[in-house]
């Protein structure tokens, strides 16, 4: 709790109950409460108390800030920016409003937001299928009908698990540090390990993939005749975080199996994706130990181009694992994290933050993410602003990966990081910069479909479901004038 606001938890209380398979009266029993009393911290008709919350989490196992209101506040700010959309409702709702429907109903409200997730989803191929026919061949064809449904896609399903759970699955974190620590795996010489290891415990000989081979394979795991073929050229730990993903999908499947039955995917492609990613999640943990990286981010103030020294991995995978440090009694600094393409194509995003990311028509162009490819290899800093006032501090910096021979396709991102302002102390980035000034603050938004901002010079269109204010005889650098709250 901060400052002298009152805590409200009953949803997430009556759910770790439930999870628990507790009736009311059990839970009062073990908490030594009255069972009136914790009915009315259930239904949100009284807060908790520092000495009750400290209960909760001792009794559910959990720390006291899975009780923090980050959820909440992630949240409230997309339910925010779906109720913008005047095609759905004229005027948006207050905030105490929306507080009050994330507090008491916040199954409901990721219900909502899942549902106007497709519908926009629908919105764009519909779109889609329009300009298909009438741009390209000035006519609709008859036969063609627009999709009636349009099922999540497999990526955003996958990346909306690992958001739910802050970006930290700590099943498959522990039985990758647990590998890391059982082989003794150091820096430089990961690789030759989990071979012995493949060997012993999975009957697998590693061979290279042939240099015949397309070069756009990293893996490939012969089942029949138990090979597992590598890529060559890659560093040692690229090669460890391969053998560790198989190592994961033959090893740990059951661990992988009920993540995958926990995320309730809608069919098999979505779940064949989320054991890759999950694999991924494992193999990153082998590489990157969890307690050695933390005690080492730590220790260095989170400077990442030492972290790469330190471990021997890219600037990317530092800034990834950084991301996911968000383990009960050991927790990092809070960050979000987002790789974008040249197009601002967004092709990774995942926050253990409140930063709110735009799923639709492109992220803020005032993004500093986007100056990274106009100045590549250097670090650039920003404070900026979210239009609910929230200040973020962030890193970016251009990487690139593929390469290796002249025709040898190279792809560029710019990769962001970044926390709420109040951690930015722990950064070493944000020494000597005036942090709270308001010419270093720069106004930012989820994206321009849904960004509020009347007066943003940078924007690309107007906002969903707004008035537009024309006139002929007016004009100014702000492209697109429409009617405020």
């Amino acid at each position: 709790m901060t400052g002298n606001r009152k805590l409200f938890i009953g949803s997430r209380v009556r759910h770790l109950r439930e999870q628990a398979g507790w009736t009311l009266q059990q839970l009062a029993q073990r908490l030594d409460l009255s069972l009136s009393y914790l009915s009315q911290i259930e239904n949100n008709q009284r807060p908790v108390t520092a000495s009750v919350l400290l209960k909760l989490a001792a009794t559910f196992g959990t720390e006291v800030t899975q009780f923090s209101e980050e959820q909440d506040r992630r949240l409230i700010a997309e339910l925010n920016c779906a109720l913008h959309d005047r095609t759905l409702r004229p005027q948006p709702l207050p905030p105490a409003t929306l507080a009050r429907m994330v507090e008491q109903a916040p199954e409901l409200v990721e219900t909502f937001l899942t549902l106007y997730q497709r519908h926009q989803r629908l919105q764009e191929a519909y779109a889609e299928v329009i300009d298909r026919f009438y741009g390209q061949q000035g006519h609709f064809a008859a036969t063609a009908q627009p999709p009636h449904t349009l099922p999540p896609w497999p990526h955003e399903e996958v990346r909306d698990h690992f958001n739910r759970r802050n970006n930290h699955l700590d099943t498959l974190d522990r039985l990758g540090e647990a590998l890391a620590k059982e082989l003794a795996l150091e820096p430089g010489s990961r690789a030759a390990a989990l071979r012995r290891v493949l060997l012993q415990r999975c009957n697998l000989h590693v061979e290279p993939l042939p240099e015949h081979a397309d070069g756009l394979w990293l893996r490939e795991f012969d089942e029949i005749r138990r090979i597992l073929r590598i890529r060559m050229g890659l560093s040692d730990a690229q090669q460890a975080f391969q053998l560790a993903t198989q190592y994961a999908l033959l090893v740990h499947a059951d661990a992988i199996e009920a993540e995958v039955q926990a995320g309730g995917f809608a069919d098999e492609a979505t779940r064949a994706l989320a054991r890759q990613g999950f694999a991924h999640y494992f193999a990153g943990a082998v590489v990157l130990p969890y307690t050695a990286f933390l005690h080492a981010a730590r220790n260095m103030r989170y400077d990442i181009e030492r972290l790469q020294q330190r471990f021997q991995v890219s600037f990317e995978t530092v800034c990834h694992r950084l991301s996911t440090l968000q383990r009960p009694g050991a927790r990092g600094v809070p960050f979000y994290f987002v790789r974008v393409d040249q197009a601002g194509n967004i092709s990774k995003r995942q926050s253990a933050t409140a930063f709110h990311f735009a799923r639709h028509g492109g992220a803020c162009p005032l993004w500093h993410i986007y100056d990274a490819f106009a100045q590549p290899g250097r670090i650039l800093t920003q404070v900026a602003e979210m239009p609910d006032g929230t200040r973020f501090f962030g890193i970016a910096r251009t990487t690139s990966r593929g390469g290796g021979g002249y025709r040898s396709p190279r792809k560029w991102f710019a990769i962001g990081l970044g926390c709420e302002l109040s951690r930015a102390k722990d950064l070493v980035y944000a020494d000597g910069l005036d942090l709270n000034h308001p010419r270093s603050v720069v106004p930012i938004g989820p994206g321009c479909r849904v960004c509020p901002r009347i007066d943003c010079v940078q924007r690309a269109f107007p906002p969903a479901g707004k008035r537009l204010l024309v006139s002929p005889h007016l004009e100014s650098l702000i492209s697109y004038r429409f009617t405020p709250e």
